[in-house]
């Protein structure tokens, strides 16, 4: 047999990048097709209704509720500011007059004679969508949204936590395996994409977090660092929604893991470019890996690249790394990545965690392993010329662009 599927991510030095950035809620498109969008450029808005402030005027005025409506000072649909005067009763003789303020702004909304209730609808509040991806609008989903194209370096991460950040890539680190420490921080990094190397130490996070950065990217962490630095412990869930000050991408996993040579070389190849980061991750069906695309303006040679959506499908099982940590690959399933003699793989299983090599053979039958269990397996040759046998569960691909 010459080829199998394995779990993959991508490490792309050019590639045509796309993204669909599509509201929650029906709303209105603000670009076109065919027009240039920066990063940080609002593509679509829409509008949450307001929150609601329930009034009981019956009871504030000392009235019936049938008598609430003709003594309104406002009517239904009419904006007002917070303090302004809603109803008033007439009192005895014009004096002794009860009054009834709006708590907040908004518009009012409902006036019951039934319940002798006021309803004040809040301003709406916008949700605007960023492009993300610095390129060309390339479809209109009319009131949804848009698809963006634009070729890019490409990094997939193994697991990340934090939403979209933006920044210019700076490295703290000067090499792969150099642990990421409090003291590689300074106050030029506010608001970059800071590139580490080997573990990430809470200290750091915490110093990156009061100097601003918008994001880290570097090997792994430990995972009671990871659990001290967001005060609780992650689940399985998708990751993307936590408010830390900062975006957080592990390209390898957790535990004394160095950031792969190839991935370092690629980062810090484009140190003080624009980059765009996603932290979110999720580990179970519809696979979604974190993140960092660097967009690149020399189009003249986009017909060189290969073309990919941000969709993603699979499933992921964790697996133990030397150290004791996990890294955390991602199945594609049928149609998914292919392993093929020649592919680049990484290896994600003790006693060759980490160790990167090239497929060369795939046994169309299965072995027995040293442990007694039987399966099929993948020779991969490492850069010191070693061969080893691993079965084919244990490797994850890496895509070569």
């Amino acid at each position: 047999m010459t080829q199998a599927y394995t779990p993959g991510l991508k490490l792309a030095r050019r590639i045509r990048h796309r993204v669909c950035r599509r509201l929650p809620m029906a709303g209105e498109v603000l670009v076109q097709v065919g027009q240039q969008v920066s990063a940080q450029q609002v593509v679509a808005r829409t509008w949450l209704p307001g929150e609601v402030t329930l009034v009981n005027a019956a009871h504030r005025l000392g009235v019936e509720p049938a008598e609430v409506p003709g003594l309104m000072q406002v009517q239904v649909g009419q904006p007002v500011q917070a303090g302004q005067l809603l109803a008033q009763t007439r009192g005895l003789f014009g004096l002794f007059r009860s009054q009834l303020l709006a708590p907040t702004s908004g518009v009012i909304e409902s006036i019951s004679g039934v319940t002798g209730q006021v309803i004040l609808r809040g301003p709406p509040q916008p949700i605007e969508q960023l492009a993300y991806l610095a390129g060309r609008v390339t479809e209109v989903l009319p009131a949804e949204g848009v698809w963006i194209e634009a070729e890019a370096a490409l990094v997939q991460g193994i697991f990340g936590v934090g939403g979209e950040a933006y920044g210019p890539i700076r490295l703290a680190c000067p090499g792969p395996d150099t642990p990421l420490t409090p003291d590689r921080l300074d106050e030029s990094m506010r608001g970059a994409v800071v590139v580490g190397g080997g573990r990430v130490s809470t200290q750091a996070l915490q110093r990156a977090s009061q100097l601003g950065v918008s994001a880290i990217v570097t090997g792994g962490i430990d995972d009671q660092d990871l659990r001290q630095f967001l005060g609780y412990d992650l689940g399985v869930a998708i990751t993307g929604s936590e408010s830390l000050g900062l975006t957080l991408i592990l390209t390898e996993g957790f535990g004394e893991i160095a950031m792969q040579q190839r991935c370092w070389q690629l980062l810090a190849s484009h140190e003080g470019q624009l980059a765009s980061v996603n932290g979110a991750t999720q580990i179970r069906a519809g696979v979604i890996r974190p993140e960092v695309v660097i967009p690149l303006h020399d189009l003249a040679q986009t017909t060189q690249a290969s073309s990919i959506k941000t969709d993603r499908v699979g499933d992921s099982t964790p697996s133990e790394s030397p150290s004791g940590g996990t890294a955390l690959p991602v199945g594609a399933g049928a149609g998914g990545p292919t392993l093929q003699v020649g592919s680049l793989v990484r290896i994600i299983r003790t006693p060759y965690f980490g160790l990167v090599g090239r497929v060369t053979d795939l046994p169309s039958m299965p072995q027995v392993l040293p442990s007694g269990v039987k399966t099929r397996v993948a020779e991969v040759q490492l850069p010191d010329g070693r061969r080893l046998i691993v079965p084919r569960a244990n490797l994850e691909w890496i895509e070569e662009s």
